[in-house]
């Protein structure tokens, strides 16, 4: 009977792991693109665990899941709907979004609603401009768009690039190369399944009569408030779940007394459900939680990373926990930054780009790293200078010394 037993129960045992294995997949996918389009390489996985995908994460963050032939739609509300530093790109490597790029995506989306099946970037080219010369309210806001210079018609290829990676677009003929040299167009099929799938609010964006943007997008994201004691448990649930998926730190200071409450005695809970769904491991500080990425797949802003960029942002960092340890709560001046910037660059001359090192080249290069490293949640960028905040410290060079926040490096409590 054992030896009959033994390779059935292993065989299930086998079974399950893959089960687990193809979740935790299609977990990681949907986390790092919420519009996942059939093409993607774990799609078959989501349309295959697409019950067990909604069943978790309608439990775990509130998040609904819609999954048909063309793509999966994760409709995430952020955990900090204010947060600038996370901006669309047309593709990983290219710059972020810029602000005309957003309206002429929105005035894009808009203007596909009303084509057919098929159409040409230089036929969209033209209905975003009847759109932006018909809407005074975009030349109040100062939007201007005439495709009359490249640097305008590569504008509007990004977020040609961005809807083609989505699969809203899919390229029938020619190219975008070609479009912004004016020397020939790109077709396209549209999917209107997935076009119509894009938008993913808790009210529609015209019901909003707020003019201010921090309004608009409290009032686009709102929840309705839970009346019950085990609704509000839910709702904080969510809350600190989606703030450990979508931010590099969760810190203890951030939180609300209910919240602070909550974590502390179901942070096991909590975490343990995150780490089976998504191989992500908790690495729980005296000052909050991070969720480490060993695979670096569901990572969109790495620590350290190569490249002159990565190299002077992880110098940045030394510089600034070598100031907190020094002056606790202050901010390091944004023009000290900048000549450590320049001190640096000098000293790698020979393997940082060529245009990292020219004279002048120092402010942007802090100014980005600045950014980065908001991104992280390691630093707020303030107008008084740069605010290291206590998470930093994990960049520390060597052993600390000198007069430390204990709470930087203490073993966290239960």
């Amino acid at each position: 009977m054992s030896a009959t037993t033994a390779p059935v129960s292993e065989l299930r045992e086998q079974l399950q792991a893959v089960e687990r294995q193809e979740r935790r997949i299609a977990v990681r996918a949907l986390l790092m693109r919420p519009f996942l389009p059939a093409g993607d390489d774990a799609f078959p996985l989501v349309r295959r665990q697409a019950g067990w995908l909604r069943d978790w994460f309608a439990s775990e963050t509130g998040w609904s899941l819609h999954v048909d032939r063309s793509h999966a739609r994760l409709r995430k509300t952020p955990a900090r709907p204010t947060d600038a530093t996370r901006a669309a790109r047309a593709r990983p490597a290219d710059p972020p979004f810029s602000r005309r790029r957003y309206v002429l995506l929105c005035l894009a989306l808009a203007a596909l609603e009303g084509e057919e099946r098929q159409t040409a970037l230089g036929r969209l080219a033209e209905r975003i401009l009847g759109s932006v010369a018909a809407d005074p309210q975009l030349a109040a806001a100062g939007v201007r768009f005439s495709l009359e210079g490249r640097d305008e018609r590569r504008d509007l290829v990004a977020v040609a690039r961005l809807l083609l990676r989505l699969g809203i677009l899919r390229r029938v003929d020619g190219d975008e190369a070609a479009y912004v040299a004016g020397t020939g167009d790109a077709l396209y099929a549209v999917d209107r399944t997935a076009l119509a799938a894009v938008l993913a609010t808790r009210r529609p964006p015209t019901t909003i009569a707020a003019e201010h943007l921090d309004v608009q997008l409290a009032a686009i994201t709102h929840e309705p408030a839970p009346d019950t004691p085990d609704a509000r448990n839910r709702a904080i649930r969510h809350r600190l779940t989606r703030r450990l998926l979508d931010d590099a730190v969760l810190r203890y200071d951030e939180l609300d007394e209910p919240e602070l409450a909550y974590l502390t005695s179901q942070r096991s809970r909590i975490l343990g459900a995150i780490e089976e769904a998504t191989g992500l491991v908790p690495e729980v500080r005296a000052e909050g939680i991070a969720l480490l990425d060993d695979r670096g797949d569901l990572t969109d802003l790495r620590m350290p990373e190569e490249g002159t960029d990565g190299h002077l942002t992880l110098l940045l960092a030394e510089h600034l926990v070598t100031a907190l340890r020094a002056r606790p709560g202050e901010p390091v001046p944004h023009a000290e930054l900048e000549a450590r910037t320049a001190e640096l660059a000098q000293q790698h001359t020979a393997y940082w780009r060529k245009d990292a090192t020219a004279p002048d080249a120092a402010p942007a290069l802090a100014a980005a790293a600045t950014h980065r490293l908001v991104a992280l949640d390691l630093v707020l960028d303030t107008p008084g200078g740069v605010v290291p905040l206590p998470p930093i410290a994990r960049y520390a060079v060597g052993e600390p010394t000198g007069a430390v926040t204990p709470s930087l490096f203490e073993e966290p409590g239960p």
